[in-house]
């Protein structure tokens, strides 16, 4: 089977893992600052504003519990996004409203969003789709025009940047996710970035059972009764670890190569189903955008995409659409109305295998699959 995703792991990671089980602290510790430290620098940041947590989705919790939430109160989000976001803020007694987006990138624009916002609007949630950063740019300047706060799901977007500026810093809040199917994997685990340095403690002490202080003979020189707990506002614990840290030191490193290789199978992709009848490929970046090229996709007429994914599933090769539209999910509570770009996109986008594990063979055999799938079946009746 030729995978959809599948993480880039070898005898690095293996020795990084090796080398906390040789000091015998597996748990939140040094290496987990360090990490947090690199990927700060990745991102241009200070380290104080990045925390290491066990997945994005806790992430995305953190986010909407940091903005103390009230019945009433609106979070605007694309509607193809995973669903973390809308049980976040559902979780935190919120309301997702959905709005629309362009039908070829998934990305909402800044009128897409400015849309549905209302003077119950508290936050944006953007996802930026398939590492493809979107009018984020545009989106932030709405928010601050608006007093809206801006939260980036960037989980698949950990090496995208706008005019040289990473993704992920352009809102309040972001968060990106490392678990075993994206591009930098730690097997699972996510960070979180904040803007405001007040809000950035916040959200680590939330992290870790809403202690200002960790107790512990670690902090033995900060009190004589390194036992007592001192804990202003409760959390829970969703902090990362040394052990899965250490494996994100090492992705991090290798991430620059990783990226680059995703760059040439897109182009690959691009060359051999270039002028398919029938079939749009991926729009191409705006000047200054760079994509971490998680996904890629196609879109082609409804009836055609389901029984061409039914038949290179057939061939071993995975598909899938990535994401459901979420505006016609019950418990989400849509009453918005139409989405008619989302709903366009949702019965036409499949996402093929795309990952630096595939050989230039590999994609070829896809692309050469999915030509025939396609000509087969817009061929035959019924397509």
């Amino acid at each position: 089977m030729i995978n959809l995703f599948q993480p880039q792991v070898g005898a690095e990671e293996l020795e990084a893992v090796a080398g906390v089980f040789r000091d015998h602290w597996l748990g939140h510790g040094p290496r987990t600052k360090a990490f947090e430290a690199e990927f700060a620098a990745h991102l241009g940041v200070s380290a104080d504003h990045v925390v290491f947590v066990n997945s994005g989705t806790a992430g995305l919790f953190l986010a909407m519990e940091a903005l103390d939430l009230k019945p009433g109160d609106e979070v605007v989000l694309p509607s193809p996004s995973f669903l973390a976001a809308p049980n976040a803020i559902l979780d935190q007694g919120g309301t997702p409203v959905f709005c629309d987006v362009d039908p070829r990138t998934l990305n909402p624009s800044a009128e897409d969003v400015e849309r549905v916002l209302t003077d119950r609007t508290r936050a944006v949630v953007v996802l930026h789709y398939g590492g493809y950063p979107g009018d984020v740019a545009a989106i932030a300047d709405l928010c601050r025009a608006r007093g809206v706060v801006l939260v980036e799901d960037a989980a698949c977007s950990v090496a995208s940047r706008v005019e040289g500026r990473a993704v992920g810093t352009f809102g309040d809040f972001a968060m990106w996710s490392f678990d075993a199917m994206k591009v930098l994997v730690t097997g699972d685990g996510g960070m979180v970035y904040v803007r405001d340095a007040e809000q950035a403690a916040r959200v680590r002490r939330l992290a870790y059972h809403g202690l200002a202080q960790p107790s512990g003979i670690g902090h033995a020189r900060v009190s004589p009764r390194w036992w007592e707990l001192d804990i202003p506002e409760p959390g829970r614990r969703v902090i990362g670890n040394d052990l899965t840290a250490a494996i994100g030191s090492v992705q991090l490193r290798r991430l620059p190569d990783m990226i680059a290789r995703r760059r040439e199978i897109v182009a690959l992709y691009d060359e051999r189903l270039a002028g398919l009848d029938g079939v749009l490929t991926p729009p191409p970046l705006p000047e200054g955008h760079e994509s971490t090229h998680y996904f890629y996709w196609v879109q082609l007429p409804p009836g055609l995409r389901d029984r061409v994914a039914g038949d290179l599933l057939a061939d071993d090769i995975y598909t899938t659409f990535r994401y459901a539209p979420l505006h016609k999910v019950p418990a989400y509570g849509h009453t918005g109305g139409e989405l008619p770009s989302t709903d366009w996109a949702s019965e036409r986008t499949l996402c093929l295998p795309l990952h630096p594990g595939l050989t230039d063979e590999d994609v070829l055999g896809v692309a050469d699959s999915f030509r025939t799938a396609v000509r087969n079946r817009a061929a035959g009746p019924g397509a």
